[in-house]
């Protein structure tokens, strides 16, 4: 997993975040794309699945979106993900862990996290 996209997935990427956020109606933010260096292989064909791990606080999940290039910019769908390994929603990664307990701490004196299946 690449915490960044790469310069190549960077406009799919932004494309991909701004349909999601528009159809859940949420506020995430990238935090994660996973297999981007075999994505940006898969884009040079025009149409592409693309893995993202999505943070919105303190609930992460990932999305797996088709992009299809096009005249305009970019299309995006959802993709049909059969992979029952692959939970809907996700433990953050450590960087947005370590913010989202930082701010917890500020505000109590102590934080009880409990873990569920991988799940926080």
């Amino acid at each position: 997993m690449s915490e960044a996209p790469p310069k190549e997935l960077q406009a799919a990427s932004e494309a991909a975040l701004e349909w999601i956020n528009a159809t859940q109606g949420s506020h995430y933010e990238i935090t994660g794309i996973i297999d981007a260096e075999d994505t940006v292989a898969q884009a040079r064909n025009g149409s592409f699945e693309l893995g993202l791990v999505l943070c919105d606080g303190d609930v992460c999940a990932r999305e797996q979106v088709l992009v299809e290039q096009s005249a305009e910019g970019f299309r995006v769908s959802a993709a049909d993900v059969d992979d029952p390994l692959i939970p809907p929603l996700l433990d953050p990664p450590i960087g947005v862990r370590t913010g989202w307990l930082n701010t917890q701490l500020d505000k109590h004196k102590f934080v009880v996290l409990v873990f569920y299946r991988g799940l926080w």
